[in-house]
C-alpha cells in the first residue's frame, strides 16, 4: 500500500457497499485519510460507529463529508488536499432508473461530469470511476447513463492535465446493498419461496473483494482515458437461486419464476465486439485503451479496421459458466455470506 501512504483518498457514495469494502481494506495500512462523501448522514452515522466498534485504533483516518455529486460546491469543499478518488456513487437499480430517468442522468451524467471538474481544479492525481457491465451495448436509463459516465471520462481524460481518469466496468457485486442474494435470504427466512426473474438469464459474479480489486489494478496500472474490465465468470440466476437455497435451507423446487424485470436483458456484455477489437490482455483483467482520434474525421473513412469484424464479445453467456457446486463455494466464501450463516449481522 506504499503507494496510498500518507495520502488522502476520496470515496463518492461511500457509504454504500463499496465503500465499506474499500474501508475494511485500506483503513489499517499506511493510508493517510478516507474521505466518505455522501448525501445521507444516517448512513455516515451508522458506519461512523461500526468502524469506532471495530477499528477504534485507526476509525480517526475517517472523515465524513455530506453532499451531493449533484452539487458542485460539495464537492469542491470535499476535494481540497485529495490526492485520489474513487467515483462509487450512482443510481444502479434499474427498474428505478426505468421510471425515473431524469433522476439517473442528474447523478450518473451531471454527477460525474461534476466530480471530474473538481477532481481536475482540485489537482487530484488519479480518479477511477465505475461503471457496470450494463454499459456496454445499454438498453436501459441505468446502462445508457453510466454509457455516457465512460464517454465523459474518456473525453475528460484528453485535457485532464496531470488527472489520470480511468473507468472500471463489472458485473453483478454478490451481497452488495440492493442485490438480490440479502432479497433471497430474507425470503427463505420468512418461509417464502424465493423469487428469481429469468432462469435462463444470466449474469457477470464478482465478490465486493474482486470489485476493490479491479479498482486498485485501474489505480496501479490503468492509463489516462482506460477502461478496464475483470475476466469475471458467471452462472445462470437459476444456478445462483439454487445455490443459495442449498446454504440456507430454502426450496429449490419451490422457487417462483416472476418474469423479466423493466429493462432487463437476458445477459451482459462486459466487452463489446468493437472494444475487443482493441482490448488488450493483461491476465485476469482487458483494458481497453480510450480513442484520442481527432475530429478530422476524413482520415478514418480511408483507413478501416477489418480486424473487428472477425473479434466476438465478451459478454456472459460465452465466459466461463460456472455449475451449482462451483456457484455455492463463490456465494459461501463471502463474507456476508458467513456472517449470515453465523447470525452476525451485516452492516450492508
Amino acid at each position: 500500500m506504499s503507494v496510498f501512504k500518507d495520502k488522502t483518498l476520496l470515496i463518492t457514495g461511500g457509504t454504500g457497499s463499496f465503500g465499506n469494502a474499500v474501508l475494511n481494506r485500506f483503513l489499517r495500512t499506511d493510508v493517510g485519510e478516507i474521505r466518505i462523501f455522501s448525501r445521507d448522514e444516517k448512513k455516515q452515522d451508522d458506519m461512523r460507529h461500526d468502524f469506532q466498534a471495530r477499528m477504534p485504533e485507526v476509525a480517526n483516518k475517517i472523515k465524513f463529508y455530506i453532499g451531493d455529486v449533484r452539487n458542485k460546491s460539495t464537492l469542491k469543499y470535499a476535494m481540497q488536499g485529495v490526492d485520489y478518488v474513487f467515483h462509487a456513487a450512482a443510481l444502479k437499480q434499474v427498474p428505478s432508473c426505468e421510471f425515473f430517468p431524469m433522476e439517473a442522468v442528474k447523478t450518473n451524467v451531471i454527477g460525474t461530469d461534476n466530480v471530474l471538474d473538481a477532481s481536475i481544479n482540485a489537482g487530484v492525481k488519479c480518479v477511477i470511476c465505475l461503471s457496470t457491465d450494463k454499459a456496454a451495448y445499454p438498453i436501459n436509463a441505468m446502462g445508457i447513463t453510466k454509457a455516457i459516465e465512460e464517454k465523459i471520462a474518456v473525453a475528460k481524460s484528453r485535457l485532464s492535465g496531470d488527472t489520470k481518469i480511468c473507468c472500471t466496468r463489472y458485473g453483478n457485486v454478490m451481497c452488495s446493498r440492493g442485490s438480490v442474494i440479502p432479497l433471497w435470504i430474507d425470503q427463505i427466512r420468512k418461509g417464502n419461496p424465493i423469487t428469481l426473474t429469468e432462469p435462463k438469464m444470466t449474469r457477470f459474479i464478482m465478490s465486493l473483494e474482486e470489485a476493490v480489486d479491479l479498482v486498485l489494478f485501474a489505480f496501479e496500472h490503468g492509463q489516462n482515458g482506460d477502461i478496464l474490465v475483470q475476466k469475471a465468470p458467471a452462472c445462470t440466476i437459476q444456478t445462483q437461486a439454487e445455490a443459495v437455497c442449498e446454504l440456507f435451507g430454502g426450496k429449490k423446487e419451490e422457487i417462483k419464476v416472476i418474469g423479466i424485470r423493466h429493462g432487463e436483458k437476458m445477459y451482459e456484455t462486459l466487452l463489446t465486439k468493437e472494444e475487443c477489437a482493441k482490448a488488450e490482455d493483461m491476465g485476469n483483467f482487458y483494458r481497453v485503451p480510450a480513442d484520442n482520434r481527432d475530429l478530422n474525421y476524413d482520415k478514418y473513412f480511408k483507413e478501416g479496421d477489418t480486424k473487428r469484424a472477425t473479434i466476438e464479445e465478451f459478454n456472459s453467456d460465452n465466459t466461463y459458466r460456472l455449475n451449482l457446486e462451483e456457484t455455492k463455494a463463490k456465494i459461501s466464501s463471502l463474507e456476508y455470506i458467513q456472517n449470515e450463516l453465523n447470525g452476525i449481522p451485516n452492516l450492508v
